[in-house]
This record gives structure tokens, sequence and C-alpha cells, in this order.
């Protein structure tokens, strides 16, 4: 059942930790959504919380975003595309002295500089490109195998992993997006115009939602969470019921179907 908009006023009921749950049942988090609506930050807390792995895919796109604009990559080339998709390794990895997962490009820790608006300009025409999509849901699917994840994107839920237990779509007011953009900006050096940002913003969202290849669409069984008027605590708490009550379900159903066989 989809849930509607929500603001910081949402009552929560309270539940039991996730790790004191009886059995081991580990599920798979998919949360999609437009840019700009905190999926990353909300998908890493959860993560978190939860113990889970965190799996960052729009920074995935970001790092062959970059290698393609440092190589002059022909996006209009298939062969060019492929050759460079060869030659890209991406990895995540703990930095001990933040406490958070950076992307690394080629042994290369690109966190940053995958951040700026450079990529961010340049990355939906990339995502879209048939071979990229192709070769990076390739990737996820495998870091997903052992389920306990927590993966964002724009097709999570409905194309790489259709069948997760829980399903999370984010959405949000375009101003309050590009303003937190800026924010995010600023707190990185950068100063850009809310004007840009918007634009930016506009012209992802067009790319993501009428692409060819698995378009931003929430999928029919996922949760809306509009986060418009909602903090990234407000929207952590939130998938984080959502969580406990689906890690629930999955548990009782397990124990109907032991006391069948």
């Amino acid at each position: 059942m989809a849930m509607g908009f929500i603001n910081d006023s949402y009552q929560f009921h309270t539940v039991t930790p996730v790790d004191t749950l009886p059995g081991s049942t580990k599920i798979i988090i998919a949360i999609d959504g437009h840019s700009g609506c905190g999926k990353s930050t909300t998908a890493r807390q959860v993560a978190a919380q939860l113990g889970y792995t965190y799996i960052d895919t729009g920074a995935m796109y970001r790092a062959v975003t970059l290698y393609f604009i440092h190589h002059k990559i022909d996006l209009a080339s298939e062969k060019a595309v492929r050759e460079a998709l060869a030659k890209i390794h991406i990895t995540f990895e703990g930095n001990p002295e933040t406490g958070t997962i950076q992307t690394h490009l080629n042994g290369e820790n690109v966190e940053e500089e995958i951040r700026k608006l450079p990529v961010a300009n340049a990355v939906p025409e990339v995502s879209a490109i048939p071979d990229v999509r192709k070769a990076m849901v390739g990737l996820q699917q495998k870091l997903g195998q052992n389920r306990g994840i927590v993966m964002d994107g724009r097709d999570i839920g409905t194309h790489v992993f259709p069948h997760a237990e829980l399903k999370v779509f984010m959405t949000a007011d375009s101003l309050v997006r590009a303003e937190r953009r800026r924010i995010e900006l600023q707190a990185k050096g950068e100063q850009v115009e809310l004007a840009e940002i918007a634009q930016n913003l506009e012209k992802r969202d067009h790319l993501d939602t009428t692409r060819i290849e698995n378009p931003l669409r929430k999928a029919s069984d996922a949760h809306l969470l509009d986060t418009s008027h909602l903090s990234i605590a407000g929207q952590v708490e939130w998938v984080i019921q959502q969580a406990y009550l689906t890690i629930t379900s999955e548990l009782h159903r397990e124990y109907s179907k032991s006391m069948e066989a």
C-alpha cells in the first residue's frame, strides 16, 4: 500500500530493534526517487542503523561519468563506450577518519569530485546509455546477492531488484530540492546560483523519466514518501519503521511456511 505525504508530526509506533528479532531474515530495501530528495543520506543512515550494507548507485554512474569526462569519451560511439567501461573499476571503501563510505574509481578516491556540478550536469546523459546501465545494473545485482542491503537510485525497485521486500519512492517540491542541493554545494565551498541548480534538476528529471532504458518511475508496490517538509531524521525514522514492519512480516511468513511443512 502506498504512503502519501507526511511530515515530522507523523507518529511512529514503538518497534523491536532488528537485532533482537528472532531468526536471521534480511531484506532488500530499494529507495528510488528524484534528485535532491535526500535518498542517499537517508539510505546511508538507514543502513547504518539496521547493520545493513549501503550501496550508492548514483555514485556508480557519477564515477563512470567522471571517467568519460576525463578521457573525452564519445557518447555517441558504442565502441568507445564499451571499451571505456571495460577499463573502469568502481569500489566503495570505508574512511576510518570520517566513518563514511567513499567511492573509488580505478583505485583513486573520487568521492568529492563526483559530487561537483560538472559531473552532475553530465551524468543524466551518460546514465541513459544502455551499455552503461547494463554494466551498472549487473554490478548492483552482484553486490546485493546476499541481501541485507539498502540501495538507492532511480530504477532499483522497478528493475534492479523488482522483488525487493521494501520499496520506497521519494519525492519533494522542486524548489525545496534546489535549495537543499545549494546548501550541500556551499558546504563543499562551491557557490552556485539557485536558478542554475533548479535548471540542472529539471533537466535531470526530464531525462530520468523519459529515457528508454528503465526510466524513473514509482513501482506499483512502493511506499510514496514526500520529503518536502520532512527532516533527514524524520525520513530515516519513517523508513526504519517500514523496515521493521516488513522484517516482522517476513518472519511471520517464514514461520507459517515452516508450520505447514
